[in-house]
């Protein structure tokens, strides 16, 4: 389908080809993550301030897990006890820290009024599928379990992320269904739930200035162990044929975006699997917009909304 961008994104998106930025798949992990990092600090705007930020430290399958809690200001709490979002940052499972996303959780934890807990699971090309989905699950696992010392209510415990995270999110909740803990919602955020790449915005002319068909496939040799691992759910949800009895779900997509198509497939899935599902989409916006609250409007538009969500549920 026919994609314009809004004037801002269109802006964005021109700033960023004229500054000559080298493609992901052009660097190494390591080079790629430093430039991931440099651009979010460019593009974050200002964070809310918050009461507290506070790192921790889970017990992961293959050692400690490295946390960050952040408790905002205007705090719901009943009994001493508060919502938690577990939140699982993006960047395709190689990109992406507690750091590129500190702004965000910090955003999420002041507009949903609720305690974050973003996990820096591992990252391939060192640790590839499924290492990233066994923190993911054990993260969320721990922080049900330690709900009482950390001031969160497991009876409102959320998961969420962004693209690769957001792929995460779903692969939790898909796995909660039967192996706990219960979970209240997910937020799936411009979430890859298909590595097939089959969806028909996977064939549109390239408008995003962070996610492009050739970095998706980088990516995907990154994580992924071959080609076997495409039609696996844990890496692509997608392939879970039975979504009935998941938590609701608060999802949102781009217009500018390949991963467009499966999110709204996903979304419409859930719902059609009788999941309450709010859906959103930004069509004016390209892949990436929420970490680019500096320039762009709809970004602090879309926080808003998933906090008043969170809000709702809770």
């Amino acid at each position: 389908m026919p994609v314009s961008l809004d004037p801002d994104a269109a802006a964005v998106l021109n700033a960023f080809r004229e500054a000559g930025r080298p493609p992901y798949e052009t660097l190494s992990p390591a080079e790629a993550r430093q430039l991931y990092l440099a651009g979010r600090v460019a593009t974050n705007p200002e964070p809310p301030a918050l009461a507290s930020v506070q790192s921790l430290t889970i017990s992961g399958p293959a050692g400690s897990i490295p946390a960050r809690l952040y408790k905002p200001l205007k705090l719901r709490e009943a009994n001493g006890l508060s919502p938690c979002l577990v939140f699982f940052h993006g960047g395709g499972w190689v990109i992406g820290d507690l750091d590129s996303h500190d702004v965000v959780c910090r955003t999420l934890a002041d507009e949903g009024e609720l305690i974050v807990v973003s996990v820096d699971y591992r990252l391939a090309p060192e640790h590839r599928f499924p290492a990233a989905v066994d923190d993911a699950i054990a993260a969320t696992t721990w922080i049900s379990g330690n709900a009482l010392s950390l001031g969160v209510d497991a009876d409102q415990l959320f998961v969420g992320g962004d693209s690769a995270g957001g792929n995460l999110a779903a692969v939790v909740a898909i796995n909660a269904r039967t192996e706990g803990p219960k979970l209240a919602g997910q937020v799936l955020i411009y979430p890859a739930t298909d590595f097939s790449m089959s969806h028909p915005s996977h064939s549109e002319p390239e408008t995003s200035a962070l996610l492009t068909h050739s970095v998706i496939r980088w990516f995907g040799d990154h994580y992924l162990n071959g080609a076997d691992g495409i039609g696996d759910w844990q890496a692509s949800p997608a392939r879970m044929q039975n979504l009935s009895g998941l938590p609701p779900a608060f999802v949102l997509t781009a217009g500018a975006d390949p991963l467009r198509d499966e999110g709204d497939e996903f979304a419409m899935r859930l719902g059609n699997a009788g999941v309450p599902v709010v859906y959103r989409t930004y069509p004016g916006q390209f892949h990436g917009f929420l970490t680019m609250g500096k320039l762009l409007l709809k970004a602090g538009e879309a926080m808003r909304e998933i906090g008043n969500w969170l809000k709702a549920m809770g």
